[in-house]
């Protein structure tokens, strides 16, 4: 893999990564409600699910669960209901405004598993990942070599895109100045997630 194609490649996946979805969303909520740290549990979730997904798509069963119809609704309505069912919870979330107290509601092992589910349900990224990959695979250069280089790029970029989300979500914690206004932006975020599961839920098998 030439330097040139390894670099398109990073500018594909620094794109796909800002573009606002569930990750974004569960990063953000999380780096509000449980400050930085649980933001860096979730991040390490989602760069777990992310990698199974590169793992998948590397031994060729990306590409047979793109092809099944079954396989990817499952996988959808899971992805959806379990993303509209966290939308009602951070909807109902208490206004807690005390960061220490509300990080203890939730472990930092318990936040990394909810985001490596985030991650693991959406049909949408491996089916995305084994059309994105072939792409830029040179068939004449060793392919394990260039399919690692494909994914550790995507995890790393990924992970520096989601602390910038985890960041941002801090400056706009910073605003906070009492539970109505915590409460407020729960339920912002509670509406995004269970749109973006409303949105999952109407993706078609390509």
């Amino acid at each position: 893999m030439t330097f040139e194609w390894w670099f398109a490649y990073l500018l594909t996946s620094t794109l796909l990564s800002l573009s606002p979805g569930s990750g974004a969303i569960n990063t953000m909520t999380t780096s509000i409600n449980h400050g930085y740290r649980g933001a860096a549990a979730s991040i390490a979730g989602l760069q777990t699910g992310l990698g199974i997904h590169i793992v998948l798509v590397g031994v060729g069963l990306g590409t047979l669960f793109s092809r099944s119809l079954l396989a990817f609704e499952i996988l959808k309505w899971a992805g959806a209901a379990y993303l509209i069912w966290l939308g009602i919870q951070q909807w109902r979330a208490a206004g807690a405004i005390d960061l220490h107290t509300l990080a203890q509601t939730q472990s930092r092992g318990r936040l990394f598993k909810r985001a490596i589910f985030v991650n693991l349900t959406n049909p949408k990224s491996i089916v995305f990942l084994a059309a994105l990959f072939p792409q830029f695979i040179m068939p004449q250069q060793p392919q394990l070599a260039q399919y690692l280089i494909l994914g550790v790029t995507t995890i790393v970029v990924d992970m520096i895109v989601m602390t910038g989300y985890a960041t941002l979500a801090q400056r706009i914690a910073a605003w906070i100045k009492g539970p109505k206004q915590m409460k407020a932006l729960n339920k912002a975020f509670g509406s995004l997630f269970m749109l973006v599961g409303a949105l999952l839920a109407s993706a078609r098998h390509a």
